[in-house]
């Protein structure tokens, strides 16, 4: 057949891309490995091309909603990377507007040098690729004082945390993360364990290695959620994909909606209290 370009032994299938939405950049797309250089989509980029409509799905109303409300839009995307997610954004929403400015901020310079280059070559005017970390960008002048939306795909362990610290330093009206590698609050279980065992018999939950891991990745994304709504945001947790593709696939999504909630502080306090961990207060009860 004329879509298909059968290939042996252990190399993919290559098929046609009819998936790929209308006026789509196609040199972006194989850029970013989804797809191929004779434009086509294997099996493995077909499902990468899935993942990146879904998030766009989650991610297109709140743009919508900003840029009707404000005729302009600023996003900030931490711990970019490639700044995958934001090429995708640009590519679909961005390009069809007049207004809007995309920031990547990344804290490797390699990867921020290629993504302005690429920028260009697509003709991506409104992206800005800032080689800082998050602290350095809560007071750069490279940045705008506020933000309407901030994203963290990915941002390794506490990266995401101060994604979420600078997205309330600079009043985001939407912040989306998808959390990776929560370490910090399971170390601190394991440090604590034999003092928690004396304390409260809920330290059975995190007695087993495995269970200090799964439990502590849990926990970290519940402090999260509780210190947003502390801080006045509407919060949704949902799964980005399948189980089977990723097992780092819980999104959040909060949007700024009213004054600041004392009983989630303080409930956020007392879990805290409760299961030994007083001394994460300051990364997750400010």
């Amino acid at each position: 057949m004329a879509d298909r370009q059968a290939q042996c032994g252990s190399k993919a299938v290559l098929v046609a891309a009819p998936e790929i939405k209308p006026g789509q950049s196609i040199e972006l797309l194989q850029e970013l490995h989804i797809l191929t250089r004779e434009g086509k989509l294997n099996q493995d980029s077909r499902r990468k091309l899935k993942q990146v409509y879904h998030l766009f799905h989650f991610i297109e109303p709140l743009l919508e909603e900003v840029m009707a409300a404000n005729g302009d839009l600023t996003l900030a995307d931490h711990g970019a990377g490639k700044s995958y997610l934001g090429f995708i954004l640009y590519d679909l929403f961005f390009k069809a507007h007049d207004s809007g400015h995309i920031f990547g901020v990344e804290t490797r310079q390699e990867l921020v040098e290629k993504s302005q280059e690429l920028a260009a070559r697509l003709g991506f005017g409104r992206m800005s690729f800032l080689n800082l970390s998050v602290e350095e960008a809560i007071g750069s002048s490279a940045l705008p004082a506020k933000i309407d939306v901030v994203t963290a795909l990915h941002a390794c362990n506490t990266a995401t945390d101060d994604a979420i610290r600078f997205a309330l330093q600079k009043q985001a009206q939407f912040i989306v993360l998808v959390p990776c590698c929560q370490a910090e609050v399971a170390a601190v279980l394991r440090k604590n364990k034999n003092a928690s065992f004396s304390k409260t018999p809920l330290s059975e939950l995190w007695r087993h290695p495995i269970h200090s891991r799964e439990f502590g990745s849990h926990l970290t994304n519940v402090f999260r959620c509780l210190l947003l709504e502390s801080h006045g945001y509407q919060v949704t947790v949902t799964e980005l994909v399948g189980w089977e593709h990723s097992m780092k696939n819980e999104l959040i999504i909060a949007r700024k909606h009213g004054e600041h909630r004392k009983n989630a502080r303080e409930r956020l306090e007392s879990i805290l209290q409760e299961l030994n961990l007083e001394e994460l207060k300051p990364r997750f009860a400010y």
